[in-house]
């Protein structure tokens, strides 16, 4: 499968779930226009409580289409913004990516992925067990968050379904993606 956007969401407002868009603008230094996750400082509750003022590294929520099928195949009927992702893509191997990854999606949008996405327990008010579906366990016991990445914009544009997603990797040697 070809790199691409499978469908773009974003709430105004504090909600788990975020409804599906025909496209976002993304805006450097920010995030998504008119995402109540944008902006420059942290802006998730829980950091907010801890710490007004640290960098917000979650401008951006991305999970690939991917982990949907491997839900549904455990009996969860997930769509692309349920779990309050921004931008659903296809064919990425997200949790693959090294920490300071370069996405280019569409015409003029780049963004720079910053870690994982640590799952919280609001998975489970959409769907009993949800959160434990979207962790697991590598091979050496380490815990594995399959709930998506993070990522700051670093130039701005408009993103929608369809779009390619071209990936750059950073220099080597690659750090792998830790939470955010």
């Amino acid at each position: 499968m070809i790199p691409s956007v499978v469908a773009v969401s974003r709430s105004g407002s504090h909600t788990m779930s975020k409804p599906n868009e025909p496209g976002i603008r993304l805006v450097a230094g920010l995030g998504v226009e008119g995402d109540a996750h944008s902006g420059e400082t942290v802006k998730h509750r829980s950091r907010v409580a801890r710490d007004p003022n640290q960098p917000n590294l979650r401008q951006v929520h991305l999970v690939h289409a991917e982990l949907f099928e491997e839900l549904r195949s455990a009996g969860y009927n997930i769509t692309p913004g349920l779990i309050g992702e921004n931008i659903t893509t296809g064919g990425v191997d997200l949790l693959a990516l090294p920490t300071s990854t370069r996405l280019h999606i569409g015409n003029s949008a780049i963004m720079e992925v910053t870690g994982l996405r640590s799952p919280c327990a609001q998975l489970d008010c959409i769907a009993p067990g949800l959160m434990a579906a979207v962790l697991d366990r590598d091979a050496d016991g380490n815990l594995v968050r399959k709930a998506g990445v993070m990522a700051v914009v670093l130039h701005g544009g408009e993103i929608r379904p369809g779009d390619p997603i071209e990936i750059e990797l950073p220099p080597a040697p690659h750090q792998p993606l830790q939470p955010v």
